[in-house]
């Protein structure tokens, strides 16, 4: 756990935000999370562990996060956003639709090819997010 401590608060420090102790235990439990997690899935751990988190503390710490670039949301699951706590720097998901199962992919070669469609509509690309979905290799075999 005190790694995660630990990383959990590089990683605001990195952002330029306050450590509460609110921000401190969401981004440990996110950081616990094999994959993603929903604000509800993080605040019912919270509670599980005994700790006196609000619903809405959770997610507006969520979404500060992923404002900041600490977190990243995925909108694979229909009227709710997943949270992932990735590596660093830029990268995609692939995102299993049976187990929810989340893979990053970097080394994206998307920008050239991006800047080219973008500048045959007149447009300026400055950043991009790609999330695909589909079925994982232990899903495909089950």
């Amino acid at each position: 756990m005190e790694d995660l401590r630990t990383d959990s608060q590089r990683r605001l420090a990195a952002a330029g935000v306050r450590p509460t102790r609110q921000r401190l235990l969401v981004l440990e439990t996110l950081g616990a999370e094999p994959h993603d997690a929903t604000a509800q899935e993080i605040y019912s751990r919270l509670r599980a562990a005994g700790q006196n988190v609000g619903l809405a503390t959770v997610y507006r710490t969520l979404a500060l996060l992923n404002e900041h670039g600490v977190v990243d949301d995925l909108t694979h699951r229909p009227g709710e956003t997943c949270y992932r706590l990735c590596g660093e720097g830029h990268h995609h998901h692939l995102v299993c639709a049976s187990c929810h199962g989340v893979a990053e992919i970097e080394g994206c070669e998307l920008g050239d090819w991006l800047g080219r469609a973008a500048a045959q509509k007149g447009f300026a690309p400055t950043s991009h997010t790609l999330e695909v979905t589909g079925l994982c290799a232990a899903c495909r075999a089950a």
